[in-house]
């Protein structure tokens, strides 16, 4: 993990939010380029714009057979998998997760869409919740199959927003996974305490996106429930919802919050906390045993929502 961090912060130093958005934006290509492992062999993938919103749709080419991707698996049913990626509402594209998104098709059997959703500073809250709200809904009325929300970091936070936002329709989504997201206000207390200098995202991190998302002080921002999922009062009919998050990180307590009030409600959740992880650690699945042990079981998970199945999964 140390030798993950390490070359993490080669490419992208612990002050990066000093830097400009451009150079941020050019530090961060640099170490998803270098932690690219390319796509298993048969995953496919097709760009398409909803609307203003570049998406990219990943799926296996039926003429390589199973055989050729061993890795693969064969669902008998058909879902689909919405990514919302992280980095902070600032950084990352559909280049930056396209082998994230590729081993999950390939893992779980189903069809991923990636979700390019407008960024910060140059679009404000909630320009990109509303992408996220739109993309699912259209992705919803074009297919005739159950979805599931998936997001790491800021892309959880997204997923969690839109399912908040489409209970009306429960039918259509049936489980989200939610990876290392943030879901609150920094309350300055528990994990945002004991991890306020974590490797690979700090509270001072935490504070310049989400002011470069709303372009105001954080001491200015309003409570919105489509900004923290956290602070919305109603947390019953929500679908199935998996919350994994790094030991290390100071919004690990948001995944235990979120986690309780969905009980609380009625509803089921799951909360894994990776111990010995960091925030990120998805690009360390090749490098680190235990984060590669995390992502099969996030594999595992999204085969059992896509199942409508709910047993627990252990580490």
């Amino acid at each position: 993990m140390r030798a993950f961090i390490e070359k993490s912060q080669a490419q992208y130093p612990s002050n990066a939010t000093d830097q400009t958005i451009e150079e941020q934006r050019a530090t961060y290509q640099k170490l998803y380029l270098d932690f690219n492992y390319g796509r298993p062999v048969g995953v496919v993938s097709n760009d398409v714009m909803i609307q203003h919103i570049p998406v990219r749709r990943y799926f296996f080419d039926t003429a390589i057979s199973d055989s050729q991707n061993k890795n693969s698996a064969s669902p008998t049913e058909k879902r689909l998998i919405i990514y919302f990626h992280g980095g902070g509402f600032v950084l990352g594209n559909l280049d930056s997760h396209d082998d994230i998104c590729a081993e999950i098709c390939a893992g779980t059997g189903y069809e991923v869409v990636s979700v390019a959703y407008r960024l910060a500073p140059e679009h404000l809250h909630p320009a990109m919740f509303e992408d996220a709200l739109l993309a699912t809904k259209v992705l919803i009325a074009k297919n005739d199959f159950p979805v599931i929300l998936c997001g790491d970091s800021a892309g959880g936070n997204l997923a969690a927003a839109v399912a908040h936002a489409l209970r009306p329709e429960p039918e259509s989504i049936i489980g989200q996974l939610l990876i290392y997201p943030t879901l609150g206000p920094n309350t300055g207390k528990g994990s945002y305490e004991r991890h306020a200098l974590a490797p690979m995202l700090t509270s001072k991190d935490l504070e310049f996106y989400l002011e470069s998302r709303c372009g105001r002080q954080t001491e200015d921002i309003p409570k919105d429930k489509t900004l923290f999922p956290l602070l919305d009062d109603d947390f019953s009919n929500l679908p199935p919802t998996v919350i994994i998050t790094a030991d290390c990180d100071p919004l690990s307590d948001d995944g235990k919050n979120y986690t309780n009030l969905v009980k609380a409600a009625g509803g089921r959740a799951l909360w894994i906390n990776e111990e010995g992880l960091v925030h990120g650690f998805l690009r360390a699945r090749r490098e680190v045993k235990c984060a590669s042990s995390s992502f099969k079981r996030m594999i595992n998970l999204l085969l059992m929502l896509g199942k409508k199945e709910w047993t627990i999964i252990k580490k």
